[in-house]
């Protein structure tokens, strides 16, 4: 299912009226200062392996995460936890970077009272100079799912093939509510086998990928680092506004990297030397 074709679900999940939906953001493309700066943030050793990405659909069908095929992923560093307001917060102060969006809303959980909340209302562009001032980098959509399962073969959520609420923080539609009832702070949820928290549900995450459709059938299988280009950027792992299905390991969504939004935000990777 292309992403055109899911922007009217995307919406209803997503858009709060006069809020989101209208913001954009115009950070440059120019080169980022390399110099590393102590975020506090403590990251897992994700060990090289091969995995099946994605899932197959039913004869006939279409969808963005079909077909399911063979990725080998080097070692690289993940971060534990999605960045929190106070470490963005803190980036804000060094660089003289905008706050996020909705910075002082209490109903997104977003600003200085609440420090170990997971950051919202930025854009990919502002998650990509976050890391790199950190001297990180945001994971490929690869590396995304590939942590998130695990290592677990063949599940939908990084818990098993089940997800209970007690598990993640998701939107409950029969009651309409999220599990948490609104943003937790990271690491309230039980971590996956690699003890990463929060890969599913909490905020979807922003990947470095641009997004196609299509990409699946022409990926390549070591290291993929998504299309060259792209309107849209890939985020991952749906958040407290996202139904179950949206929270699923394989469930690819994007938006365009000016897009901020109070169910989105980010973690970082970084390289084994």
């Amino acid at each position: 299912m292309s992403f055109v074709r899911r922007m009217p679900q995307v919406a209803l999940a997503l858009v709060v009226p006069s809020v989101v939906g209208v913001v954009v953001c115009f950070s440059a493309d120019g080169e980022q200062p390399s110099t590393k700066h102590d975020t506090s943030s403590e990251m897992v050793l994700i060990p090289a392996g091969e995995f099946v990405m994605g899932k197959d659909v039913e004869e006939g069908k279409t969808a963005d995460h079909s077909p399911a095929h063979n990725v080998h992923i080097d070692a690289f560093y993940l971060d534990k936890h999605e960045v929190t307001n106070a470490q963005y917060s803190e980036y804000c102060k060094q660089t003289d970077a905008r706050l996020p969006e909705f910075w002082g809303m209490e109903e997104f959980r977003c600003g200085p009272d609440y420090p170990d909340h997971p950051v919202v209302g930025i854009c990919w562009t502002e998650a990509r100079d976050y890391a790199e001032w950190a001297g990180k980098r945001l994971p490929t959509e690869a590396e995304w799912e590939y942590a998130a399962r695990g290592g677990l073969v063949g599940v939908d959520y990084p818990t098993g093939d089940k997800l209970e609420p007690e598990a993640a923080n998701y939107w409950l539609w029969s009651e309409l509510r999220s599990t948490g009832k609104g943003l937790m702070p990271v690491g309230s949820y039980p971590p996956n086998g690699y003890g990463i928290h929060d890969m599913a549900g909490n905020v979807a995450e922003w990947v470095a990928d641009a997004y196609d459709g299509d990409y699946y059938e022409k990926s390549p299988a070591n290291n993929p680092k998504g299309p060259e280009k792209g309107k849209f950027r890939v985020f991952r792992g749906g958040g407290w506004h996202s139904g179950p299905g949206c929270v699923r390991v394989h469930y690819r969504n994007a938006l365009p990297s000016n897009w901020r939004d109070f169910n989105v935000g980010f973690r970082c990777a970084k390289d084994v030397e």
